[in-house]
């Protein structure tokens, strides 16, 4: 090996950094069917959840860096981190201080920071990977309850989907909001976007069973049929190399 190639490696392993693969879809069906759906290259594989009977999954969240799924469980401040490739529980552990309620999360990859919706409309809480609360911001100009957060890193914003399933909110970390658009149709509890393609993905609540792809202006580009009932959401792609 070239010392070249050496010190790429090396760099990809230890820089903090992944190299992309194809991108995939995961979602966490609703009642009954209790693996997490990996679809992509045109195939649906089941990866294991270890949810037991009475666990209620309020958020799903996959980090490509480490090929990790984030399951928030209820009350809300229990987080369970799942092992995609080794499938099995990496660790799960309780966010101190983080009060009862809420509902999605989302994951941002270059930190590893994840963002949690609180009980409280617009109400966003931040913590690391391992779960320390680090911080907690409000979400400008949210009207009511938010159902699905996602995350753009490409543009380093956080977007919100709002109860009626339509109005999706962009915002920067600190929560001040960017722009808004509306969905063709109600979507939700989820959200999910592929940063790449700038394309939203969310579960269709008039049809069970499948999720739409939206483009940025809220048109529905597509659908995906899926067994089950479609309930938690999101995606990334599969990296090729791992940073635990």
């Amino acid at each position: 090996m070239s010392g070249v190639v050496a010190l790429a490696l090396a760099a990809l392993l230890f820089g903090g950094c992944a190299t992309p693969g194809p991108l995939h879809v995961y979602v966490l069906t609703a009642a009954g069917q209790r693996p997490i759906l990996d679809t992509g290259n045109g195939s649906t594989l089941e990866v294991p959840s270890f949810l037991e009977e009475g666990d209620r999954v309020v958020g799903l969240a996959y980090d490509p860096y480490t090929d990790h799924f984030f399951l928030r469980l209820e009350p809300g401040d229990r987080i369970r981190v799942v092992d995609r490739p080794a499938r099995a529980i990496k660790r799960e552990f309780v966010v101190a201080g983080l009060p009862a309620g809420g509902g999605d999360l989302a994951l941002r990859p270059r930190s590893g920071h994840l963002f949690l919706l609180g009980a409280a409309p617009g109400e966003v809480f931040e913590t690391t990977r391992l779960g320390r609360l680090v911080g907690q911001f409000q979400l400008e100009d949210t009207a009511g309850p938010q159902t699905g957060l996602a995350f753009d890193p490409a543009r380093d914003e956080l977007l919100a989907l709002g109860a009626d399933g339509r109005r999706i909110t962009a915002h920067e970390l600190g929560g001040r909001l960017r722009r808004e658009l509306r969905l063709a149709q109600p979507a939700g509890p989820s959200l999910a976007f592929d940063s790449e393609r700038r394309e939203f993905h969310a579960p269709l609540r008039d049809r069970p069973g499948e999720f739409g792809i939206f483009d940025e202006t809220g048109r529905l580009q597509r659908t995906v049929t899926l067994p089950g009932t479609a309930g938690l959401l999101d995606l990334g792609p599969r990296s090729l190399i791992r940073v635990f």
